[in-house]
């Protein structure tokens, strides 16, 4: 028998304001200053930040790597392929897969998120409005194989004032011809670079290549399969950057 009945709902209030007074603890994080866990950040600023930004540049921008800040590039993916991109990588180069499937550390919703934050973020459909792009993949077998000796010429007319005869590397720009490059790049990464240009680093699209005209497709597809000819094996390494 309890002796002392009024003193158990004391007891008990007591109890509960204790534990509801551990979220006041000092030191203590409020609710909305609790880490969010990695899988649930959706945002476009810490998912860029944290997974492109060392290789893509703080603002999308002079980095080792393609600038994503840059409408055109933007234009010329298809936005699945963009995706597919980011979730599976790039096998043979330095591009990682971020999707979980893949090894990564990403959702596919983060992958959707990073993907359409790129294009919200940094792309303008308009600029490309009165232009008829070059396609982002190469052509097919039904186009014919590409001439590297019509790549070769292409090469000298609208890329050795920079990159050097025989992409040895020039004044304005680096060996793109050096074997350890092209190691660490895909075909797909030399056709959109031609396509694209690198718009931070000054190297001009297939626009402004040629003074009288654009590079036509066969041009395009000749002086990536030249560059790529160029390409040396390396020994244990999968996929060869193609």
């Amino acid at each position: 028998m309890n002796r002392h009945p009024r003193l158990a709902p004391a007891i008990a209030t007591v109890i509960c304001l204790c534990f509801a007074g551990c979220d006041a603890l000092p030191g203590r994080p409020g609710a909305g200053e609790r880490e969010v866990a990695a899988s649930e950040v959706m945002t476009f600023d810490p998912l860029y930040r944290r997974n492109c930004a060392g290789c893509h540049g703080a603002d999308g921008r002079l980095g080792a790597a393609r600038p994503l800040n840059d409408p055109l590039y933007l234009a010329l993916v298809p936005p699945d392929r963009l995706h597919s991109i980011i979730d599976k990588g790039v096998p043979g180069t330095s591009m990682p897969a971020f999707g979980m499937v893949a090894g990564g550390d990403l959702t596919d919703a983060q992958i959707d998120a990073l993907a359409q934050g790129l294009l919200d973020r940094w792309g303008r459909p308009q600029v490309v409005n009165d232009l008829t792009l070059p396609s982002y993949d190469a052509p097919g077998v039904e186009s014919g194989p590409a001439d590297q000796s019509h790549g070769a010429a292409v090469y000298g007319l609208v890329c050795a004032r920079c990159h050097g005869p025989q992409g040895r590397g020039g004044p304005k720009g680096g060996a793109i011809a050096d074997p350890s490059y092209l190691a660490l790049v895909s075909d797909q990464s030399l056709r959109t670079t031609v396509i694209a240009g690198r718009s931070d680093l000054g190297c001009p699209d297939w626009r402004s290549n040629l003074p009288a005209r654009p590079l036509t497709s066969e041009d395009i597809a000749d002086v990536v399969a030249w560059l790529a000819s160029r390409r040396q094996a390396v020994p244990g390494r999968v996929g060869q950057g193609r």
